[in-house]
């Protein structure tokens, strides 16, 4: 048996060491490629859609959602809230749409607090149209400076929100400088021009 597994273990050390690991990578690239090519209601808002950058979020080790934020070029990071952007969020796991909604609240106020009105405005907005998501399943924003935002569950409009601001800032639960998460915001900018 010993002999068997020496055998076996040799074998498949000479097949990948053929493959080689640009030919590996080269695979893995294209595959990749495929996987983040524009969605659907991507093509339709923005002309040339671009992906800025990706990232997958990781809150106490469970991962949560993979974020990609796509624009049309150029784009500048620091004029973000300036630009038509699209921000695709693919969830991980499986969430209940009022603990999605709270959760972007408490964002949303973590970046400068909101008014009394606000909070109670926004927040019922976001109850009522947050759905539930299961994993697999795909939010996205359609963020139109000065106008607010669309949003959207598997590419279907749950509502439009003409509120600049509160699309504004919600966009800024992934993009403002405030953001609770760093790294992810570092990211999403990754390709956004200097």
């Amino acid at each position: 048996m010993t002999t068997r597994r020496a055998a076996l273990t040799l074998v498949l050390r000479t097949a990948l060491a053929g493959v080689g690991v640009g030919q590996f990578g080269a695979v893995q690239a294209e595959v990749s490629r495929e996987a983040l090519q524009p969605r659907p209601a991507l093509q339709a808002v923005l002309r040339t859609p671009r992906l800025l950058g990706q990232h997958r979020l990781t809150y106490w080790g469970f991962e949560v959602y993979d974020a990609r934020l796509w624009a049309s070029a150029p784009f500048a990071a620091q004029d973000w809230a300036k630009q038509m952007l699209v921000i695709d969020l693919r969830y991980l796991r499986d969430f209940k749409g009022a603990d999605l909604a709270q959760r972007s609240i408490d964002e949303m106020q973590g970046q400068r607090p909101l008014s009394a009105a606000q909070l109670q405005s926004w927040s019922a907005t976001l109850q009522a149209l947050m759905p539930n998501v299961r994993a697999g399943e795909h939010i996205t924003g359609i963020y139109s400076p000065d106008k607010g935002m669309q949003l959207l569950h598997q590419d279907r409009l749950l509502g439009e929100l003409r509120d600049a601001e509160f699309a504004q800032r919600f966009l800024g639960i992934w993009l403002a400088a405030e953001s609770s998460q760093r790294q992810l915001r570092q990211n999403l900018l990754a390709g956004a021009q200097p």
